[in-house]
């Protein structure tokens, strides 16, 4: 809960940040950024309400749309001692926040070569990230995770060689690196978890055969032609040619559609 005694002090609103525009009749609520107090509107993000703050970002920041998870944040509210964590540019803040982001978490990072990895991948697994096989089940990782991956799950399947699971259920992972920060037997998680989805990718997952024409098609040049055709149009040719383009039907079968005119395929 938000400690009510930081509501009773008169505070000024930063004269700086950016061009934020408030919603009419939005409240301004006390936050703590690095340990310093600032009145914010209740509706921002805590990426917003930062630069709100008058803090300009230089790293930290990326897409802003809960992708790239380069805002990993930790936060706390006064007068509650549980830690939580999330991302800034998803996370709304809220009265009593103190927050602090981490943009980069030193975690497990060996080098490895795909083309070379032995033919047991498990094993390969094992000895670049033994720390793996020490997971002790206790589910923070879980728990910490901004996109409600079930981290300790996928950890399950890699220490039973399930890789393609492990691929199949990492796979929205952001990089945030949260799960590793809070891990008790020091697991690089989510580096493990790229490792498994990029042994999966290249050595597991069967070939796509029309994938492989099209990289045919593109090495014979193709598509050169037509690429020079697109470059000496104005750019207002090239809009008029995007908005009047034949479109994929909504609820097509995949793989199904083509368009009438193929000459471009």
């Amino acid at each position: 809960m938000a400690d009510t005694t930081v509501n009773k002090k008169k505070r000024k609103l930063p004269t700086t940040g950016d061009r934020t525009i408030p919603p009419k009749g939005a409240k301004m609520i006390p936050i703590y950024i690095m340990g310093r107090e600032y009145i914010v509107p209740e509706t921002l993000t805590i990426m917003k309400a930062v630069e709100f703050a008058g803090y300009k970002y230089i790293r930290g920041c990326g897409c802003r749309g809960g992708i790239c998870g380069a805002c990993a944040t930790f936060y706390r509210y006064t007068g509650d001692y549980r830690l939580r964590a999330g991302l800034a540019c998803q996370t709304v803040a809220e009265e009593g926040m103190m927050i602090m982001q981490v943009p980069f978490f030193p975690s497990n990072r060996p080098d490895y070569d795909l083309d070379n990895l032995e033919a047991d991948t498990h094993e390969g697994l094992r000895k670049l990230y033994p720390e793996v096989f020490k997971c002790v089940g206790c589910g923070t990782c879980t728990r910490t995770c901004p996109m409600d991956i079930d981290v300790m799950d996928y950890i399950a399947l890699m220490k039973r060689g399930d890789l393609k699971g492990a691929a199949h259920k990492s796979f929205d992972c952001v990089l945030c690196g949260l799960c590793a920060s809070r891990c008790p037997a020091q697991i690089s998680q989510f580096t493990a978890a790229m490792f498994v989805r990029r042994v999966y990718g290249k050595h597991i997952l069967p070939k796509a055969e029309h994938l492989q024409a099209r990289v045919n098609d593109i090495n014979s040049g193709k598509y050169e032609t037509m690429l020079k055709g697109l470059t000496k149009m104005t750019p207002d040719d090239v809009k008029k040619l995007y908005v009047e383009r034949e479109r994929e039907p909504d609820m097509a079968e995949a793989g199904k559609w083509l368009p009438e005119d193929t000459s471009h395929l």
